[in-house]
């Protein structure tokens, strides 16, 4: 009964079904109470995304397996405190439950309650185990301590994911042999000296009947008491034995396996289930071999290449007997060990491909087939030759098996080169983008095969790489034909959404967060959309409740806590704005946006000291960005420091040519330090790649106004307003322009224009 109900909830599970997984593993432990079947229910509760009631029934329980399902669950309810009790060995000398699951998850409990350098270790530990726990790489990369990818997915992993993978396929042909081994020291011939045709018919109808019966593979000791010592082992008997003792000539095969209850009498298939032959796809009948013949064949004992052929048997009732046969015979019985999905998948898998294999291997010898069919009888083909030789028969099936190793073995190397050299490039190109070197991540990335570039994963990392150079209009584009490959993707949905936003595609916008609602309506990347549709309307306490909205569904989410922020602060809310600043930095001390949101506000406040420390944090993780530099160079310039000022802009220029941010900006310290024609040669680069900024020609102004030169003066004022500037903008403007003929000297607020 517990074998069925466990089964019973494994396939529930598989199938989705998890109610009725809760309700029958509720019956399995109230029936079967222990703690592998608590872990069980529990499972069921997790997958059902009830994880308070898996916290509930695995608390207190002491197998490692139920400690850390008991951390999981106290992590999704963010008890970080409980996790790391029960998953920290209560010595130094005891190990951290589940390998390398076990460590990543103490990872993460680490990096939220910001212990860096612990949370580092752990994710390294886990990668150290399993190589192709990816997760613990990308979280290293994102706390910017990763290595290089050719470093860790290198030869040593390639060797550690082949052994992984070797020691579970030996270790299920170990217990598949010893569950032969069973079996066949369960039907050995016990050999007595009476032996008569009456007794061996009774024999027959005894096989016959076990056949039909409720266990198939196991025959009756007692029909095998009078067979006499003459004959061969490992095979039924027949009438037609005894006239061979007579005639001295010796009868065709009764049966074409000498392990009627055997795995060798069994034909698997792909899945490594037992399959019936099919008659209608067998053999010519064939003629008896004799000894010699069998002899030359007999290397390939055992071989279970491909659907076995029948051998002409030496009656009618003896061919009925020798197909029944063939239906006996169970596969090997799986039971829960409470070992990872994961590790199943990949033995069942290796099995299917071990199939496989011999299949194709059967079907290329061609004409070899039918002798070795006739090899597995093994059996002397007169009577000078009582028995098998056991000792034979092991020695060529465990050659069989190192065989089978061998190449199983060459095929997962193969595999494991291919998959870790795959993992080296996506891995560099990850890496290289959570250190802001998305040039180069973008040029790691393009040497990805085709099929791995055009996937969701990868179009969403190169679009926020272009978001990150500030080149939005190609960011669209990439984002684009993610959402047309696969528009279920959800990952970096935020990012597009702010692409458009600053784009200002409010109709491609609007659209793109009403199609995210419709997808899934709990991811917090839709409510980022519809945040920032309602922010580019300015209509920022809609958008401030969508990002709340955001934060709710998901408190680890980093990026909503930013764009409320930048609500807050375009309310000017600035307590509020700076409290979701720090909460983005709890989550991610790397997220540079919630650093550069902070040095705003405190510019803002004319906190000069706070705003240029929070701007040089986001410019150490973002060395890159030129708006950073800009501003962290406008916080310098505020401190008088001009001349890192004006370095910081030299370095702004020369990171993005296209932002006319550092340049105008430089000009404002060269105007500040007296040195107008330099500022006048800056500003005329300027307005060559930002012909319609209404700043430039007021500041150009500015300059000839303090020069004495009127006339250029005025015209550069005009032609500012004709730009169409804010309206702040517009009365600094029509006040400069009357006070164009006032002293200097009267004049006090002469270079504020802009």
């Amino acid at each position: 009964m517990e074998a069925i109900l466990a089964d019973s909830v494994r396939n529930s599970l598989e199938q989705l079904m998890y109610r009725n997984a809760i309700f029958m593993c509720e019956r399995l432990c109230a029936e079967f109470p222990s703690e592998r079947n608590l872990l069980l229910l529990a499972n069921c509760y997790l997958h059902n995304n009830q994880a308070y009631c898996a916290y509930h029934i695995l608390k207190g329980t002491q197998m490692a397996q139920c400690r850390y399902f008991f951390a999981l669950s106290c992590f999704q309810m963010n008890l970080l405190s409980e996790a790391e009790a029960a998953l920290s060995p209560n010595d130094s000398s005891a190990e951290v439950p589940n390998g390398a699951a076990g460590h990543y998850l103490l990872g993460l409990v680490y990096r939220y309650t910001d212990r860096r350098q612990s949370a580092i270790y752990h994710f390294n530990q886990a990668l150290l185990l399993d190589p192709l726990l990816w997760a613990a790489y990308e979280e290293l990369c994102i706390l910017g301590s990763a290595e290089e990818a050719t470093s860790v997915f290198d030869e040593a992993s390639v060797l550690s994911v082949q052994k992984r993978y070797v020691d579970h396929e030996l270790a299920s042909q170990s217990s598949q042999a010893t569950s032969d081994d069973h079996d066949i020291s369960s039907n050995t011939v016990i050999c007595t000296e009476d032996f008569s045709p009456g007794k061996l018919k009774q024999i027959h109808g005894n096989n016959l009947r076990d056949v039909s019966g409720k266990y198939p593979s196991v025959t009756s000791s007692q029909s095998f008491i009078s067979a006499p010592s003459s004959v061969p082992m490992y095979s039924t008997p027949s009438p037609v034995v005894a006239q061979a003792q007579i005639s001295g000539v010796a009868p065709p095969p009764l049966y074409r396996n000498p392990h009627p209850n055997g795995q060798c009498n069994r034909a698997f298939g792909a899945d490594n289930t037992p399959r019936v032959p099919n008659s209608s796809n067998q053999g010519p009948r064939r003629k008896y071999v004799d000894e010699g013949k069998l002899r030359k064949v007999s290397e390939r004992l055992f071989s279970d290449s491909g659907q076995r052929r029948s051998i002409r048997l030496a009656g009618e009732s003896a061919s009925t007997n020798s197909a029944t046969s063939l239906l006996s015979g169970n596969g090997p019985s799986s039971k829960f060990i409470g070992v990872s999905k994961f590790n199943s998948i990949s033995s069942r898998s290796l099995t299917t491909r071990k199939g496989q294999l011999w299949t194709c291997e059967s079907v290329e010898e061609g004409t070899h087939h039918d002798h070795m069919d006739d090899s597995r009888l093994n059996i002397t083909a007169s009577s000078s030759s009582p028995c098998c030789n056991i000792r034979t028969i092991e020695l060529e099936g465990a050659a069989r098996a190192s065989g089978t190793s061998r190449i199983s073995s060459s095929r997962i190397l193969d595999g494991a080169t291919d998959l870790l050299a795959l993992l080296r490039l996506i891995g560099e190109g990850f890496r290289l983008s959570c250190l802001c070197r998305c040039q180069d991540a973008l040029d790691t990335f393009a040497k990805l095969p085709h099929k791995h570039y055009n996937t969701g994963w990868v179009l969403s990392q190169v679009g926020k790489a272009f978001f990150e150079m500030v080149d939005y209009h190609e960011a669209d584009r990439i984002f684009g034909l993610a959402r047309i490959a696969y528009p279920y993707f959800l990952e970096g949905m935020d990012i597009y959404s702010t692409v458009l936003y600053h784009l200002k595609e409010d109709m491609k916008l609007s659209y793109l967060a009403q199609e995210l609602v419709s997808t899934d309506r709990l991811a917090p990347q839709t409510w980022c959309a519809m945040g920032n549709c309602y922010s580019l309307q300015k209509d920022h306490e809609s958008a401030l409740k969508n990002f709340h909205r955001a934060v709710q569904l998901n408190s680890r989410f980093a990026y909503a806590h930013t764009l409320c922020g930048h609500e807050y602060v375009a309310l000017e809310d600035y307590e509020n704005g700076i409290k979701c600043y720090r909460s983005a930095l709890r989550i991610d001390s790397r997220h540079y946006n919630a650093w550069y949101g902070l040095g705003m506000i405190y510019l803002r406040q004319e906190k000069f000291e706070f705003s240029e420390h929070h701007f040089r944090m986001a410019f150490q993780i973002n060395s890159l960005s030129s708006v950073i530099m800009s501003y962290l160079g406008i916080a310098l310039h505020a401190l008088k420091r001009n001349g890192e000022a004006l370095e910081m802009m030299d370095r702004a220029v020369l990171a993005d040519r296209k932002n006319p941010l550092p340049l105008y900006q430089k000009a404002n310290i060269l105007v500040s330090m007296e040195d107008l024609d330099g500022a006048l040669s800056v500003l005329e680069e300027l307005k060559e790649c930002a012909p319609c900024e209404s700043s430039v020609y007021a500041l150009m102004g500015s300059i000839y106004r303090r020069r004495n030169m009127f006339d250029k003066a005025m015209l550069h004022f005009g032609l500012a307003l004709d730009l169409k500037p804010s309206a702040a903008d517009v009365a600094t403007i029509k006040a400069a322009i009357e006070k164009l003929h006032v002293p200097d000297e009267i004049d006090d607020d002469d270079g504020s224009i802009g």
